[in-house]
């Protein structure tokens, strides 16, 4: 019987390095509050995310809620976003007391439709929160156009892409802030993690204070924060695994090429468009199951299943049509988005998935379902 094999698995340094990089844990006593580690993390992630300024926090939902609180909107402003996302992103701006405005994605690759961003623009717009989903780039120039015409922020969504570049350029540098996500099943964790990027210096000290509950002194609290700090287990987590991101990504692209080359010929199988203009991560491996497939999505995602092969569904439903919203945002003309969530399906990628696992996967697609034919 084959094993189970997963969408993805947490990667990890040697057991022995990281239980020698911890030793001096035991001798400090100082396992959180932004010790050492955790400021050696901040200044190894600058250099290689190649950005000005970060701030760590415990993991990418609270990065991207106090990013969000960091500027201060008013409450009940709108912020356009993406319905094609994890439920985090809409959660972190209802929870900032914000009305989530949703766009629909292009068809093409999940991203949100900068052309249709415009039409959504009110006088109680205040916001854009764009997600780079799979790795996938958002057309960041054209957003940030439109917001600079409009006088809006943009906060991206990066828990996808860290390691992405545009142009050359780490796309953390892009909009007012960018937020990552370093959780276990990201191509980067620090077990359980995330951080801002950001370009103005005062906004480090408006999310140290968010994070840490507004201390300043032993004496002294200066404004209402939350606890959102990142731990020193984790930041040294973080710091044995960023000595291997190259090599993860490296041996992740093999894999993703692999499925695309094997999988770009089978009729109804649909893989999302590509910019040549990005250095991937390769984060993701999704594909789109159209009509003339013979099987509809869920019956492939069944037979994957029966054959020890766990993909998922990401991102269904859509987070505007989660139980949790009932009925609120089911009129919304999310035309795109809508079919995509019925038709991806995302593949099992990760740098130690045996390349016999990623032919047999290919095998049970090309044959409708049956491992052999």
């Amino acid at each position: 019987m084959n094993q189970k094999v997963f969408v993805t698995r947490s990667s990890l340094p040697p057991y022995e390095e990281y239980v020698k990089a911890i030793k001096p844990l035991w001798e400090s006593h100082w396992i959180t509050n932004m010790g050492h580690f955790h400021q050696e993390l901040e200044e190894r992630l600058k250099g290689y995310l190649e950005v000005s300024e970060i701030s760590l926090m415990v993991n990418g939902h609270m990065a991207l809620e106090l990013a969000i609180q960091a500027f201060d909107f008013p409450k009940e402003a709108e912020v356009i976003t993406t319905p094609f996302t994890f439920v985090s992103t809409t959660h972190a701006i209802i929870r900032n007391h914000l009305r989530p405005v949703f766009c629909d994605v292009k068809i093409e690759d999940g991203t949100i439709d900068e052309n249709k961003i415009e039409e959504l623009i009110t006088k109680k717009t205040v916001a854009i929160v764009p997600v780079h989903v799979y790795g996938n780039i958002c057309q960041m120039e054209v957003i940030e156009e439109i917001a600079k015409r409009y006088n809006l922020k943009v906060i991206y969504d990066a828990a996808h892409a860290f390691g992405v570049k545009y142009k050359g350029e780490g796309i953390g540098n892009y909009g007012n802030a960018s937020v990552f996500s370093f959780h276990a099943t990201k191509v980067y964790n620090t077990i359980e993690g995330g951080a801002v990027t950001f370009s103005e210096h005062t906004m480090y000290e408006k999310l140290y204070n968010l994070k840490n509950f507004g201390i300043q002194g032993e004496e002294l609290v200066t404004d209402i924060g939350a606890n959102a700090k990142l731990n020193e287990f984790a930041a040294v987590m973080g710091l044995c695994n960023l000595k291997y991101i190259d090599k993860i990504i490296e041996e992740r692209k093999k894999r993703y090429e692999f499925y695309w080359i094997n999988l770009k010929e089978i009729k109804g199988i649909r893989l999302l468009s590509r910019d040549k203009q990005i250095t991937s991560n390769y984060a993701y491996l999704p594909v789109v199951v159209e009509d003339e497939y013979g099987l509809d999505r869920d019956r492939l995602y069944a037979c994957l299943r029966e054959n020890g092969i766990y993909s998922r569904k990401y991102f269904y439903p859509l987070t505007a049509d989660q139980a949790c919203f009932g009925e609120k945002y089911k009129s919304v003309e999310l035309v795109c988005a809508r079919e995509l969530s019925r038709k991806i399906l995302v593949m099992p990628l990760y740098e130690e998935l045996e390349m016999k696992e990623i032919r047999r996967i290919v095998n049970i697609i090309k044959n409708r379902g049956l491992e052999n034919v």
